[in-house]
């Protein structure tokens, strides 16, 4: 059973019914943290967008979309969201938000081409956020603050939970540590990005990996990133050391977003400057937008994280492959 990991002597500590209240707990009081730490106004998303406009994130550009027709609209096609990174973006805009404040939303995609295992699912739920800067402001230091805020919201939720459910003991360091992938490279040559991930991960209990796109000095990249989005100087992961499984858990990806000079240049090194032209990415190249920093953290990632699941099925409602179902549930892993 590859794609699925049972921990030895692994048993739920509160059943279903039980986790359902716990699920609840969690996400309404990170929520209320993420929105206090960064200042972010919730509001209502879309599920699907146009492909046309631009505004659906590409990821590593090979995830295909799930896609239909609309039968009022002489079947016009719309795409179901892989993230809201760009439509964010535009929200602020439209919305009239300023300088120092931001949105949040609850992002649900379907990611069809997914790998499932015990902390991926073809369901994908996380809180996408965003917040207005300026362009002075997009630098490393402004980074790592917002990554420190957001990090702050984490710590008072395991703390929370920690408090309501004795069974959770906490395992975050004080403090998160910032390395970039080529420091990560340089540290661990002749390891895979997963297996550096890992490494850092389990050193240093928590870590921002930085600067997630290009080219590394091995000509190799740590990471595949969308080129009309994330800065891939001034971008990140927050990724966490699980011991319920052993492994370098993936809580939010997040960055400083492209202003006008790094779209143009991602867009040439992606070989995609027929993108330049989308209703977004025009706008954005003709300084209309406002610059931004954002991303998006995993609902389910951080359910599992705080509740000590071992399997994201256990915090989520998914479809998994049949053979995983009946093995997961033989090994006492109830999934949702």
């Amino acid at each position: 059973m590859k794609n699925l990991i049972i921990p030895d002597g692994y048993q739920p500590a509160i059943d279903i019914r039980q986790t359902e209240v716990a699920i609840k707990d969690v996400k309404d009081f990170f929520e209320r943290e993420l929105a206090k730490e960064l200042n972010l106004t919730r509001v209502s998303a879309p599920l699907f967008v146009k492909p046309e406009t631009g505004l659906n994130d590409n990821l590593n550009g090979v995830e295909r979309p799930v896609s239909f027709g609309i039968k009022e609209q002489d079947d016009a096609n719309v795409e179901i969201v892989h993230s809201l990174a760009k439509w964010k973006r535009l929200a602020l805009q439209r919305y009239g938000f300023t300088v120092g404040e931001g949105l949040y939303t609850d992002m649900n995609a379907i990611r069809r081409d997914e790998d499932t295992d015990n902390i991926h699912s073809i369901f994908v739920d996380q809180w996408d956020w965003e917040k207005i800067i300026t362009k002075e402001t997009r630098t490393v230091e402004t980074l790592q603050t917002i990554v420190k805020n957001v990090y702050n919201a984490l710590k008072a939720t395991e703390k929370f939970i920690c408090n309501k459910y004795t069974y959770v003991n906490p395992i975050m360091p004080e403090e998160i540590s910032f390395i970039t992938t080529q420091e990560l490279e340089d540290m661990y040559p002749d390891s895979t990005p997963k297996e550096r991930e890992y490494n850092i991960a389990k050193l240093k209990g928590a870590v921002f990996i930085m600067q997630i796109g290009g080219a590394l000095n091995s000509g190799e990249r740590h990471d595949g990133r969308a080129p009309d989005y994330d800065d891939w100087s001034l971008n990140g992961d927050i990724i966490m050391y699980y011991p319920v499984l052993d492994i370098a858990l993936e809580l939010s990806s997040m960055g400083i977003r492209v202003d006008e000079e790094t779209l143009s240049k991602q867009l040439e090194i992606c070989g995609c400057m027929d993108r330049a032209e989308l209703p977004f990415q025009k706008a954005l190249l003709n300084g209309e937008l406002p610059y931004t920093i954002g991303g998006g953290i995993g609902q389910s990632r951080i359910c599992m994280f705080f509740l000590r699941k071992a399997h994201i099925g256990e915090v989520q409602a998914s479809i998994w492959p049949d053979d995983i179902s009946e093995y997961a549930v033989a090994n006492g892993i109830a999934l949702l």
